[in-house]
């Protein structure tokens, strides 16, 4: 077997280092094709206006100056000497859930494998659920994500599906279970902008994101980690929404419409 792992938090985060733990379990064939720095909220973004720089950074280890597909890319295509049988995206630096999983790289890495083939999963550990200041549990992910992802494998699952593994921002001890769940969706907009003001004069934003928890309904990934259950969501390639459009088929259907 052999494994790509990515990510988006770059190649120096402990995230990565978890990731990468985990695939040693199940192969000694492990290749690391990462960032050379943090890309998160890339989304699927492919650098196509400037050159991507390859550093070397270790037998079967390279740090590329893109983003987390463009790692894909060049991993699969042009870095390794055979394609691999699995990507493993992460682990991130947060959890990837609900509308997060059209903005992340983590889930955009894993997206890429499967577009070109390859079996692919993203995991996460979330952060921020306790007090401000209590340091991200890794070993969460490194205990668990191991037994997740061997069942993964055992079973299988369609080509065209990426699996969404969120790890809660709990201890070891205080996880209570697996449970597969579908993408929620959160009752408020948790992104919010920062102004400030540089020693110039001229104004300058920080994105950011806010605390503040949704009451999501039973099912969902979110309901599960602010629970402290492991969320394994499928997320499927295909956007289309099936109730709108066929509601439009007749609307829109045949010749054109006329300009009004």
């Amino acid at each position: 077997m052999r494994i790509l792992c990515t990510n988006d938090d770059g190649i120096h985060a402990p995230g990565l280092e978890v990731l990468e733990k985990i695939a040693r379990l199940f192969t000694d064939d492990v290749w690391i094709v990462a960032p050379e720095s943090e890309q998160s909220g890339a989304s699927r973004a492919l650098t196509l206006s400037a050159p991507i720089r390859v550093r070397e950074a270790g037998p079967k280890r390279y740090a590329i100056t893109g983003t987390p597909t463009d790692c894909v890319l060049l991993g699969v295509h042009d870095l390794m000497d055979g394609p691999p049988d699995y990507v493993l995206s992460g682990v991130n630096r947060g959890q990837n859930l609900a509308e997060d999983v059209t903005m992340s790289g983590t889930i955009a890495g894993a997206m890429q494998g499967v577009q070109i083939g390859i079996p692919s999963i993203a995991l996460s550990q979330a952060r921020g659920f306790r007090t401000p200041d209590t340091p991200i549990p890794w070993e969460t992910a490194e205990h668990y994500g191991p037994g997740v992802v061997a069942k993964l494998m055992e079973h299988g699952w369609p080509r065209d599906v990426v699996m969404n593994v969120n790890f809660p921002d709990r201890e070891i001890a205080d996880v209570t279970a697996v449970e597969v769940t579908v993408q929620g969706r959160r009752d408020h907009n948790i992104i919010y902008s920062d102004k400030r003001t540089d020693l110039r004069g001229n104004a300058y934003y920080w994105f950011g994101f806010k605390g503040t928890l949704s009451d999501p309904p039973e099912g969902t990934d979110l309901r599960a980690i602010y629970e402290g259950r492991i969320s394994v969501t499928p997320l499927h390639m295909d956007l289309t929404h099936l109730e709108t459009r066929h509601a439009f088929k007749g609307l829109l259907g045949g010749a054109p419409p006329k300009k009004p």
